[in-house]
């Protein structure tokens, strides 16, 4: 009986330590803020900057990017929102790919979700300044800087 108690309590305490350490990677939340300009009828494409706030540091970044589908105009879009599944500043780059729509004349809205092979999820929404419509799927590249 006493080895049986023992036993349970070597287990449950290796348990403890183990989930312990595991916190210590386990995917985390930054905030992301984008400006990003894009051009083009039928193909768009365009460039900008982003900064990746993750506990407490800004890790800044570049987007590139391509749009294939409907896109007539010219637009800057004011970006904000989240980067989901992230361990280090780092998964944050890569290829992304989304589908999203968004609309402006003069000013507008636009939201998409995006994803990297890494698994980490850019959720942004915010405004357009300019004259474009898109509808669509798009690749966006980050790189870090």
């Amino acid at each position: 009986m006493k080895i049986a108690r023992r036993r349970i309590l070597q287990i449950a305490l290796l348990g403890l330590f183990a989930s312990g350490m595991s916190s210590s990677s386990e995917a985390a939340t930054g905030s992301v803020r984008v400006v990003f300009t894009k051009a083009g009828f039928i193909v768009g494409m365009g460039s900008g900057r982003g900064v990746l706030t993750f506990r407490g540091h800004n890790y800044p970044f570049r987007v590139s990017g391509l749009g294939v589908g409907f896109t007539a105009g010219i637009s800057t879009n004011q970006l904000v929102g989240r980067a989901l599944n992230l361990r280090t500043p780092g998964d944050i780059a890569g290829s992304y790919s989304a589908v999203g729509a968004g609309g402006a004349l003069v000013g507008g809205a636009s939201g998409v979700q995006l994803q990297n092979a890494r698994g980490v999820i850019l959720q942004l929404h915010g405004g357009k300044i300019g004259i474009e419509i898109s509808a669509g799927v798009s690749g966006v590249q980050i790189t870090m800087q």
